[in-house]
């Protein structure tokens, strides 16, 4: 085994020792939010969230924002599509810790306005939101499945070039920051502040989860924050253009998400537990 190797395992090891013992990349700076300790016999930590999730459920995102930063940083990370609610996260994060890596699972699909958001969040705040590629290009997927798989296998495809991405993306991170929002689907309201993500294999903050849609529109228009202009367009949720469509006015926000099947989700939010694969 070469000198390389062997460092590699050693600091393997450490982070993992640090993370079960609860120490952790801290700052060192006392926020006043709850810290928790992962207990080294347990499969997965659930039951050591539950003090952290009593004492965080009447915090701000910013407050639950700096308690992640806080406890996980750097090995913390941030998922983007750039939806409203994603950068309200970055434009928080820009003011606590803007050296959270924040990255964007672009499956090829997306439309070019969503894309378009990166320059503006990198121009506003400085912050280059990294681009997470499949390993196959559209051209080559699509060939590869004989046509676009999205008309035939939807879950496949958000399988394929998101959920898997995601996995790849996450390897030597301790948790990741969502958008989600607990009224949005029946998977979400079913989410904690603070979860163990067993499908990804790290802690899942949810700092946005007891929002509203009017709490993050205000947000917006109080802090002046770019969003895609889709939005303005009957877009309320965005996601690949081949399965996204604009709503009309009553209509669920995510009804115009796969329309014509009971499927609401990409798979990433979804619980091990709840849907297996997440496929």
């Amino acid at each position: 085994m070469d000198q390389n190797t062997v460092q590699r395992a050693a600091e393997a090891i450490r982070g993992a020792k640090e993370l079960l013992n609860g120490v952790g990349p801290a700052t060192g700076v006392d926020s006043g939010l709850p810290d928790f300790h992962l207990m080294e016999k347990q499969a997965s930590p659930t039951q050591d969230l539950t003090q952290a999730n009593e004492e965080l459920k009447d915090r701000s995102p910013q407050q639950i924002l700096r308690w992640a930063v806080d406890r996980f940083h750097p090995r913390l990370t941030m998922a983007t599509a750039f939806g409203a609610e994603g950068c309200c996260l970055i434009h928080m994060l820009a003011e606590i810790e803007p050296g959270v890596r924040i990255f964007n699972l672009e499956t090829g699909y997306q439309f070019p306005e969503t894309l378009e958001m990166r320059e503006r969040i990198k121009s506003r705040y400085g912050i280059e939101v990294e681009l997470i590629r499949p390993d196959l290009t559209v051209a080559e997927y699509e060939k590869k499945h004989r046509g676009p798989l999205y008309v035939s296998q939807p879950d496949q495809c958000c399988y394929d070039r998101k959920t898997v991405p995601l996995r790849r993306a996450v390897v030597g991170y301790d948790a990741w920051i969502s958008a989600i929002r607990r009224d949005q689907t029946s998977h979400r309201a079913r989410a904690d502040i603070v979860q163990w993500d067993a499908k990804f294999n790290l802690v899942k903050v949810n700092p946005l989860l007891s929002w509203t849609k009017r709490d993050v529109w205000a947000f917006v228009m109080a802090h002046e924050i770019p969003y895609n202009p889709l939005h303005d367009r009957g877009y309320p949720s965005i996601g690949c253009w081949p399965c996204t469509r604009a709503v009309a006015e009553g209509e669920d926000e995510r009804a115009g998400r796969w329309t014509g099947s009971a499927k609401k989700e990409c798979g990433l939010h979804v619980l091990e537990q709840e849907g297996g694969s997440g496929i």
